[in-house]
């Protein structure tokens, strides 16, 4: 773990592990404490003093933790607690905290180490720091029971988009992997964003390598494939250009698409542009796109005036040949949201009386949330009843049903689904003589 010092005996670490806490250094000063200050908290004045934190200094990221005290009397301000709350880079331990008796505070930082000095020489910076080796796939897959891995997952309360990018420069995520991330957002109603393998550098390999994925089945309606990879500039390289795995910018413009146009929007088309890119590692055409999309893999483009834009919007089940009715990313998303909303909204539900009056509380309910969607344009029809319907009463709820303590609610909605292709026919009208 990296670590450093403030004075003799106070040991500070980084925020978490890594070489990247190599950069950190730390400044202390006792700038701003008065007597006055430190009666607001019950202290002596020399009890208090400040940290200032850089990485990278002297122009990196800094953190300026103002009055924090090393004694075990400090309550509130007593370091180790100030740091849990308001620092993002360093921590203290509550073991490598000094005892009432070397509990002072550590003296000022001399100029010549002063992180923020441009003209510091000896400036002390934090050691020890490593980065962990190449992830293998048992760590992304982790453990149910010890929700670890993907299942870590499990302590967020809810879950819409997945993206796993490889850990490795150049690297990629392997088939076992997304095949488990695939079954686990099926089961939570989320969409699993696969980049495509680093070989695939010509629209031949993509055709002829989707299959080797192992992503079919019913859950593969809860994943899109998006293809090439993008290249950009890398932080860690100076601002050089490398190439990178496109899921992170897909995620975000899905997440532009369903803040402006709404989840039934395809994130796709002209208004999905990848900003922020160079370019793409292989540039598709109109007949190569024309060949992939058939196939279920998303296309990212790019056009002379609009620049680099998402051109697909197909499921890892939306091959012609398939015919699934989960064939398009927007309506799978469009009917996902619909189960978590209505899961969420019907908890009410659970031990009320099951019977007509609570049926109809029930159609009540579900319809001003399905007519609420149909005024914003999500279903297809020009009234309510071409656009979605509720059934709740005797019929879905027999008294079988009653007596399992079982509700049956039946939803149906008719979904908009994009238009991919656009069709012009001309006709030539012969000259007419008129007589």
């Amino acid at each position: 773990m990296t670590s450093g010092k403030i004075g003799k005996k106070l040991k500070i670490l980084a925020a978490n592990s890594g070489l990247w806490g190599n950069k950190l250094s730390i400044r202390v000063d006792y700038e701003g404490i008065t007597k006055e200050v430190a009666e607001r908290y019950d202290l002596k004045e020399e009890d208090l003093f400040n940290l200032t934190v850089v990485e990278n200094p002297p122009g990196g990221p800094k953190e300026r933790i103002a009055n924090v005290s090393l004694s075990p009397k400090a309550g509130a301000r007593r370091i180790d607690r100030v740091l849990e709350k308001d620092s993002k880079l360093i921590r203290v331990r509550t073991d490598d905290l000094p005892s009432e008796a070397d509990a002072k505070r550590p003296p000022e930082t001399p100029s010549n180490k002063d992180p923020l000095n441009r003209d510091a020489k000896d400036v002390n910076f934090f050691t020890g720091g490593e980065d962990s080796k190449p992830l293998e796939d048992e760590d992304y897959m982790g453990s149910m029971s010890g929700k670890t891995g993907i299942y870590a997952l499990e302590k967020a309360d809810l879950l819409n988009l997945l993206c796993i990018p490889p850990d490795t420069r150049n690297g990629k995520t392997s088939n076992s992997v997304y095949q488990t991330a695939m079954k686990y957002c099926y089961d939570r109603r989320a969409m699993l964003i696969v980049d495509p393998p680093n070989d695939w550098d010509s629209k031949e390999k993509a055709r002829d390598g989707l299959g080797d994925l192992g992503l079919s089945g019913p859950g593969a309606r809860n994943a899109a494939l998006y293809f090439p990879r993008v290249v950009e500039s890398d932080p860690l390289l100076e601002g050089q250009l490398d190439t990178f795995v496109p899921c992170g910018i897909v995620a975000g413009v899905m997440a532009r698409t369903d803040r402006t146009r709404g989840v039934w929007k395809a994130p796709a088309g002209l208004d999905a542009t990848l900003n922020g890119i160079q370019g793409l590692t292989f540039n598709l055409t109109d007949a190569e796109n024309g060949m992939l999309n058939p196939l279920g893999i998303n296309c990212l483009r790019s056009f002379p005036v609009t620049g680099r834009v998402i051109w697909g919007a197909r499921t890892l089940r939306g091959a012609d040949q398939l015919s699934d009715e989960y064939k398009y990313i927007p309506v799978r998303r469009l009917v996902l949201y619909i189960e978590e909303s209505l899961y969420r909204g019907t908890q009410w539900i659970v031990f009320e009386p099951n019977d007509e009056p609570l049926w109809a509380q029930i159609r009540l309910n579900v319809g001003s949330f399905m007519h609420s969607l149909f005024r914003q344009g999500a279903f297809q029809g020009t009234s309510p009843n071409e656009a979605y319907f509720v059934k709740c009463d005797k019929e879905t709820t027999t008294q079988d049903d009653v007596n399992k303590g079982i509700v049956n609610v039946i939803v149906g909605f008719a979904p908009l689904k994009p238009a991919e292709f656009v069709v012009i026919k001309i006709q030539q009208i012969a000259g007419q003589i008129q007589t």
